[in-house]
């Protein structure tokens, strides 16, 4: 079994870009990916600079095709689980399938999930109608009619409710089951923000497209845009398995350069910072990428010393 100098796991902008980092200095690579990416739904990525429009395939093809370049090797698998080599000195890749790989250290990128208000036609015009990200769509959906969806998120919603307002002055706050403060109340009402009470029923679409929101009681409200507020849940089951520290807020702790508590292993991206925006994911992996090559190297400089010693220590 060939022993790699990394496995990244997880095969978009943070993985992709700490791969490439890694490839050119000349470290055997293995990117290992399920190709789901999180913005699958989305008809084009902005705020990535020099990449704004592009569609998120043409992203990572693009990203692949560079550390294919450089000698890096990409799999497409999922990874069942993530465990320590015998000798406490690498770790060892289980895939779903039976394969079985070994290196030296390990970086996760396997994102977050979008846990959806349990509301119909939400799932269905996720990433075309139903956003979260203002600064990924806000300005492709400026100045139209917009709606605003409370949830489970309350902190997030309530937010982003006054943040929408900033490229739109036609916006309704549907607080659907949360129950506002006076003050609450009155910040939203300052902004211009219409706020209409009642529970959401669904998301009415017409052609394929958003046409309105209908409440409980049969009312219909016409907008274009949806946004709400989904809980995010990382997909951090292989760190918190293999014993990764988790902070008091849920989430795998991390130093500024995404090493976890566990010498040898990495985290970039969404798994580890849930607002990520793709540009600030794919600075994460290169940052990561420098640290473990660090490690990586101060490993090297040690075998040498070892071996020198010994070599001459057998003369």
């Amino acid at each position: 079994m060939n022993k790699y100098d990394a496995v990244l796991i997880g095969g978009s902008a943070a993985g992709l870009s700490a791969a490439t980092v890694l490839t050119r200095a000349l470290r055997t690579v293995l990117v290992i990916d399920t190709g789901e990416p999180r913005n699958a739904p989305a008809a084009h990525l902005h705020g990535f600079l020099s990449r704004d429009g592009m569609t998120p395939d043409a992203l990572l093809a693009a990203g692949r095709d560079e550390v294919l370049s450089y000698g890096g090797e990409i799999l497409q698998r999922r990874v069942a689980n993530l465990a320590r080599g015998t000798d406490n000195d690498s770790f060892v890749v289980h895939c779903d399938d039976g394969t079985v790989i070994e290196t030296r250290t390990v970086l996760v990128a396997t994102g977050l999930r979008d846990e959806l208000p349990d509301i119909v036609g939400v799932r269905e015009q996720w990433g075309i109608g139903v956003l979260h990200c203002p600064y990924c769509h806000g300005y492709e959906v400026r100045n139209t009619a917009i709606a605003v969806l409370g949830g489970d998120n309350r902190p997030f919603t309530m937010h982003q409710a006054q943040l929408i307002r900033q490229w739109s002055g036609d916006v309704t706050f549907f607080p659907n089951q949360i129950v506002l403060d006076d003050v609450e109340r009155e910040r939203l009402t300052a902004r211009g923000i219409r706020i209409v009470e009642g529970d959401v029923a669904q998301v009415v679409a017409k052609d394929g497209r958003v046409s309105g929101i209908e409440l409980a009681d049969g009312r219909v409200e016409s907008r274009e845009i949806v946004f709400v507020g989904p809980s995010f849940t990382p997909n951090d089951e292989l760190l918190t398995g293999l014993g990764c520290t988790v902070g008091e807020n849920g989430w795998v702790t991390v130093d500024p350069a995404g090493g976890t508590s566990i010498p040898g292993v990495w985290a970039a991206g969404n798994v580890v910072d849930s607002p990520a925006q793709l540009i600030t994911a794919a600075g994460a992996g290169s940052k990561a990428a420098i640290a473990l090559n660090h490690y990586l190297l101060a490993q090297d400089v040690d075998r040498a010393v070892a071996e020198t010693t010994i070599a001459f220590g057998s003369r």
